[in-house]
């Protein structure tokens, strides 16, 4: 009996130990071999920004912008110019604690060029409660309509560390071909353009906010921002943004993520991406099978 006993709980073990977890702390990804980040120049806050909204809710120091929410006010920031491809990138540091409503995001939009017919790509960190571990959402949007009627493309993950403790870099790769979502270099999705009517082609602006989205952005609603806990602080540093302005020259070259100038990911890129979605990646719109997937044709092939 004994022997069972212990057989059982070796056993137990190691499927915990083999076993892949989001909230696996520690469970790294493997070596992308590649880290595109290092390729671009890193550029303070002045040089490619300027506040959008929430002007007393903005500091600089030094490099570093903070921007923050209380119950008064949110705060935003845009780039100075627009671009038709290119690396986007900052690190980022978040708020612990109680975060629940709270986004904190990062974002390619021309919202303001095309009220109600817009495209955008997203990096956003959806606030949480005590003890859950915030959860970061990629999103493209295609000539989104203003009328409720906007067709997300979403796909969420859990990260690998703590994105509290210390700052992590975060970008998006746009190109004439594909959208590449990294993490420190990592990638961690790639939205292929397989159709101009599902891919965004018209140029946009880089910005970054901290807003109030009690309404769906923690566990569908369920839980609300408590601003017993204001204020809620985003910190952005080593700004990246390089790549073909909608001024640039027609020939202006597309950057590339890889390696190859040719753009893709190379074989270990594309295979570590894997294992973070294996392991890390919590809803995929691709996979649910509550949506109506006439809308996003993408997900057939």
């Amino acid at each position: 009996m004994l022997f069972i006993f212990m057989a059982l709980f070796f056993l137990s073990m190691l499927l915990i130990f083999l076993t892949p977890s989001s909230c696996n702390a520690g469970y790294w990804p493997p070596s992308p071999g590649y880290y595109p980040s290092s390729r671009f120049r890193s550029m303070n806050f002045y040089e490619g920004f300027r506040n959008l909204w929430g002007p007393n809710h903005q500091s600089v120091d030094n490099s570093a912008l903070a921007i923050w929410l209380d119950k008064t006010s949110g705060s935003g920031f845009k780039s100075v110019k627009p671009f038709r491809s290119g690396y986007f990138g900052a690190s980022i540091k978040l708020q612990p604690g109680y975060t629940a409503g709270v986004i904190t995001a990062f974002y390619l939009s021309n919202s303001e060029a095309h009220p109600g017919y817009h495209d955008e790509v997203d990096i956003e960190f959806l606030g949480t409660t005590f003890g859950k571990p915030y959860t970061l959402q990629t999103n493209v949007y295609i000539r989104g309509s203003g009328d409720g009627k906007i067709i997300g493309r979403e796909m969420k993950f859990h990260l690998w560390f703590d994105p509290t403790k210390s700052f992590h870099h975060y970008a998006i790769l746009w190109s004439p071909k594909e959208i590449i979502f990294l993490v420190d270099d990592v990638p961690i999705r790639r939205y292929a353009r397989k159709s101009d009517a599902t891919f965004p082609l018209r140029p946009m602006w880089l910005y970054g906010s901290i807003w109030d989205a009690s309404s769906w952005a923690t566990e569908d609603g369920k839980y609300k921002a408590d601003y017993r806990y204001q204020p809620f602080v985003g910190r952005f540093t080593n700004f990246k943004a390089t790549g073909c302005s909608a001024y640039a020259q027609r020939g202006c070259r597309a950057v590339s993520a890889s390696p190859s100038r040719s753009g893709g990911l190379s074989r270990q890129q594309y295979t570590t991406m894997q294992w973070v979605q294996r392991h890390y990646m919590v809803y995929d719109y691709c996979r649910d099978g509550k949506r109506d997937h006439s809308f996003t044709p993408e997900c057939w092939g």
